[in-house]
Formats: C-alpha cells, structure tokens, sequence
C-alpha cells in the first residue's frame, strides 16, 4: 500500500495520528509526518479509517 499526503492542506488536525499512531504523527510544524513508508495489509484498517477522518482530505491510498 502507498500512501500519498497533501501537505499544502494539512491542518494538523491529528486525526490521522489519532486513527492510526504506528503510521502517522504530526510534527511541531503541525503537519502529518508519515512514520512507515509502506505499510503492510495488518495496517490497511487504521490507513483508511484515518483517510476517512482526516477534515482535508490529505491521505491518498495507492494499491
């Protein structure tokens, strides 16, 4: 799996971290700094459901 941020968006919400904590944390800059570059299937859950909550919309998932 691949994921894709739009960085010119990110509000630093931390819905991502929130969502999936092994993949995602925000930075000081508050921007979402992605901790594994690509995740495996055991994370693919956690992947999309931060997708669905981020209010921006910056987490794309490639296959």
């Amino acid at each position: 799996m691949k994921i894709t941020l739009d960085l010119d968006v990110c509000a630093g919400h931390g819905q991502c971290e929130d969502a999936a904590p092994e993949v995602f944390t925000v930075n000081d800059q508050g921007l979402v700094v992605q901790l594994i570059e690509n995740p495996g299937e055991e994370y693919r859950a956690k992947v999309e459901d931060a997708a669905r909550r981020c209010p921006a919309d910056v987490i794309k998932i490639e296959d």
